[in-house]
């Protein structure tokens, strides 16, 4: 599948944290800490890891933005943060459809 427009795929993909990855809730927005890899990560918003901790509950990214209350003009912003989150295997694209 050819994907012109990177947003919209990632938008419309069904994500979840990688299981060896645990959130845990900062003043700040999160720590993501990968317990295969050793790497941890800042969530700087706590409206970033609102929608990181709803991913797996949602059908698609878009789906935990709305979920999340994050305006459409900032979408764009959210979907290059799960990009690289995904790129640090913090998140995954979801194999298995919402049951």
């Amino acid at each position: 599948m050819t994907i012109t427009d990177p947003v919209t795929g990632v938008l419309e993909d069904a994500w979840e944290l990688d299981p060896a990855v645990a959130l845990r809730p900062e003043p700040f927005g999160a720590l993501a800490y990968n317990f295969h890899t050793r790497q941890l990560t800042f969530l700087k918003t706590p409206e970033l890891a609102a929608v990181v901790g709803r991913l797996a509950d949602s059908t698609d990214l878009r789906e935990a933005l709305i979920a999340g209350g994050v305006p459409d003009a900032q979408w764009e912003a959210y979907a290059g943060a799960v990009r690289s989150l995904a790129s640090t295997g913090m998140v995954r694209r979801r194999q298995e459809p919402l049951a």
